[in-house]
C-alpha cells in the first residue's frame, strides 16, 4: 500500500464528495479510488467515510484525518518544489478563489500574462463572493476585498480598492443630489447583500455609521446593482473597478465626493507555511506587479 496514493485518493473523495468525481480528478478508476480508501481505513482501523448509494459523508475521525492529510500533502509538494524548483520555476496545479465581479472583469488578462510567464502552472479558478476555508476547500490562494481581520493566514495587499458613491443623472434629477451623507436617508440604497449598511456607509466616519438608509433592493452581485443604478433605481456604493466605465461615459455620476469612503484593499490570502510553494509565491508576486499601487482602472481617471 502506497500511503501517499491512499491519502491523495481519500482527500480527493472528501473534497469532491464523490468517488466518481475524485476518480475523474485523479485520472483513476472509481474502483481503484474506493480500494485505496478501504486500504487506508484498514490500516488505520477506523472508518473515515460513511458511504450510501447517493452520497459520501465524512465521519468525525475522517474529518480530523482529512485536515492532517491536506497539510501532509501540501508539505510534500512544497518539499518537492523546494528541491526541484531551485531555478524558481513554478509548476503544478494552483487553485485560486476570487470575488465574482472582480474575477470576471479584471482577472482574465492577469491570468493569461501569468501563465505566459509560468507555462508549467495549471490554474483552477473558483469565482465566489463567499469566504472560503482555504484548508477545507484545498485553495492555494484566495483573493479577498475588504479590510481583513487578523487570523493565522498570511494576507498580502496587492492594490487599493477605491469606493465611489454614485447614481444615474436621471435619478438625481428626480430625487435631488445629496450634499452630505445625512441626506441619504431621503434616498434609496441599492444594497450589496454580503455587507451590512454599516460596512458601506460607516466608512464615511463614525458620525454616519448609524444612518437608517432606505433600501428596497439587495443583491449578492455588484454588477447587477450597478446596472440597477444606471437604470435609475437608486444610489450605490461600489468599487471603481466596477463603475469607472459608467462614470466616464456619464451613465453614472459620482456624488458626495467630499466624503469619499476610505479605500478597501485587494489581498492575496494564503496559509502560513515556512516554505511557500514557488507557484504560490510567483502568482502573488505577478498579481502585485500587474495591478500595482495605482490599478489601471483608476490610473485612467488620474
Amino acid at each position: 500500500m502506497d500511503r501517499i496514493d491512499t491519502m491523495k485518493a481519500f482527500t480527493a473523495v472528501v473534497q469532491e464528495g464523490s468517488f466518481t468525481k475524485a476518480a475523474d480528478r485523479l485520472g483513476l478508476s472509481s474502483q481503484l479510488v474506493s480500494k485505496y480508501v478501504s486500504q487506508l481505513e484498514e490500516h488505520l482501523k477506523v472508518r473515515l467515510l460513511n458511504r450510501t448509494t447517493r452520497r459520501v459523508n465524512v465521519t468525525e475521525a475522517g474529518r480530523a484525518y482529512f485536515e492532517r492529510c491536506q497539510q501532509v500533502l501540501i508539505d510534500i509538494e512544497e518539499m518537492d518544489n523546494a528541491l526541484t524548483n531551485l531555478s524558481e520555476t513554478a509548476s503544478g496545479l494552483l487553485k485560486v478563489s476570487a470575488p465574482m465581479s472582480f474575477g470576471i472583469h479584471h482577472l482574465p488578462s492577469a491570468l493569461v500574462q501569468f501563465q505566459q510567464q509560468h507555462p508549467d502552472v495549471r490554474l483552477d479558478i473558483t469565482l465566489t463572493d463567499k469566504k472560503v476555508d482555504l484548508l477545507e476547500d484545498g485553495v492555494d490562494v484566495a483573493l479577498r476585498i475588504g479590510q481583513l481581520s487578523s487570523s493565522s493566514l498570511i494576507a498580502k495587499k496587492l492594490t487599493p480598492i477605491k469606493l465611489v458613491v454614485c447614481a444615474s443623472p436621471e435619478y438625481l434629477a428626480e430625487r435631488g443630489e445629496p450634499k452630505t451623507p445625512a441626506d441619504l436617508i431621503h434616498h434609496n440604497y441599492l444594497h450589496f447583500s454580503y455587507s451590512d449598511l454599516g460596512a458601506a456607509f460607516g466608512r464615511f466616519g463614525e458620525h454616519f455609521s448609524a444612518l437608517k438608509i432606505p433600501s428596497d433592493l439587495a443583491c449578492n452581485n455588484g454588477d447587477m446593482l450597478v446596472e440597477a443604478a444606471i437604470a435609475g433605481r437608486g444610489i450605490v456604493v461600489q468599487p471603481t473597478f466596477l463603475v469607472s466605465k459608467a462614470l466616464r461615459s456619464g451613465k453614472l455620476k459620482a456624488i458626495l465626493t467630499e466624503y469619499t469612503p476610505e479605500p478597501f484593499g485587494l489581498y492575496a490570502v494564503y496559509v502560513h507555511r515556512k516554505f511557500l510553494a514557488s507557484k504560490v509565491r510567483c502568482f502573488v508576486d505577478a498579481l502585485s506587479q500587474y495591478y500595482g499601487k495605482t490599478p489601471y482602472w483608476d490610473a485612467i481617471d488620474d
